[in-house]
């Protein structure tokens, strides 16, 4: 019988292990081969890191696949690598939870049964949008696993039905944003950083990822020219911000182009202190200190999240078209669902009295 797991280390693929801070990878005897006949390696401290040295030399047979820990293997090999920082992130996050539970398992074994149970479980530990991701990740890992031979069919296609969230509903005001822009603090640097952002994310509509990618490239002579990432892969939907005749989007680039250090080179326009781009982590820490101050410094009593200022762009843009291509969605149906949060006004129906 094989020995049982450590429960620190049944989230990690396998042959991993956790101790003293830091990652180990112990190579199957078939692969020392490719770690330098090494037994053991140390990964580093950082996950995110560890996964990285770990996939650059994994060679993963397709013929050995069997579990589902070979079939998330192969999935953080060749899926995940191809998805943005934050998917990435977002996807081993999942693998991470999926792994304790339906590890040890054949695609052929897991049966929707299992998965309303992971997600009822889940929900109530992580919360129901968490637990639908991780359920996504599984059916897709399941999807791959059929494309790569290992079973015949996706035993969660067609027979899993979990229930959609209600989209957000929170309408950020004009005066909030007034209030937004009053916080004070000792430190400028990261106040300015912040306050440009939201008036440069309340222009342009754009994704949080998409402006922390924004290069100085991407600024040319009729405008701010990004390729939102969402599209890449599917519609291909470029975007041009044109500069208006006003001047104000043009100020505003240069306003933040002037924020120390100095660009060298085709850096972001939103940089650390360090001159290094915002990872996901990093930004996320910076706006939450900030909503913090929002919260205690000003008259707003109900916290609103990043995200909806893109809600705010998308309701108070003229039509549900301009909205729509606003915001780079292939159609107005998710706009319309999720980002147009302003009330309808309807006029009274008066009947003439008999």
């Amino acid at each position: 019988m094989p020995k049982q797991r450590k429960k620190q280390n049944r989230s990690l693929p396998a042959y991993w292990r956790k101790r003293y801070g830091s990652y180990y990878y112990r190579p199957p005897i078939h692969a020392r081969h490719l770690w330098d006949n090494k037994t053991e390696i140390c990964l580093g401290q950082n996950l995110n890191d560890a996964y990285s040295i770990w996939l650059e030399k994994m060679d993963i047979n397709p013929d050995e696949l069997s579990s589902m820990n070979d079939i998330f293997d192969r999935y953080l090999l060749e899926h995940v690598p191809t998805l943005s920082s934050g998917g990435q992130q977002s996807y081993r996050t999942s693998l991470r939870k999926l792994r304790p539970v339906f590890g040890e398992m054949r695609p052929h074994e897991i049966e929707p049964v299992h998965a309303y149970r992971f997600n009822d479980l889940a929900s109530k530990k992580h919360g129901k949008t968490s637990a639908k991701h991780d359920i996504q990740v599984l059916r897709h890992t399941l999807t791959k696993a059929v494309k790569w031979g290992v079973t015949k069919q996706n035993p969660l296609i067609g027979q899993l039905q979990i229930e959609n969230n209600p989209p957000r509903d929170r309408l950020v005001e004009d005066w909030e944003i007034t209030e937004f822009m009053k916080v004070t603090g000792h430190q400028r640097r990261p106040l300015d950083v912040i306050k440009n952002y939201v008036t440069l994310k309340l222009m342009t509509g754009f994704r949080r990822g998409d402006l922390l990618s924004i290069r100085l490239s991407d600024i040319k002579e009729d405008g701010i020219h990004v390729q939102p990432n969402k599209t890449k892969k599917s519609s291909g939907k470029r975007l041009i911000v044109e500069w208006d005749e006003q001047g104000e989007l043009f100020t505003l680039i240069e306003t933040i182009k002037a924020i120390p250090p100095r660009r060298i080179g085709n850096a972001t326009l939103f940089t650390t202190k360090h001159g290094k781009p915002y990872a996901k982590n990093s930004f996320d820490s910076l706006w939450g200190r900030f909503m913090d101050k929002v919260m205690t410094q000003t008259d707003v009593v109900d916290r609103f999240q990043e995200r909806d200022l893109r809600a705010k762009v998308a309701s108070e843009s003229a039509s549900l078209l301009e909205a729509s291509e606003r915001l780079g969605h292939a159609s107005t149906e998710t706009t319309k669902r999720i980002y147009r949060r302003k009330p309808v006004r309807v006029s009274p129906l008066i009947r003439n009295p008999k």
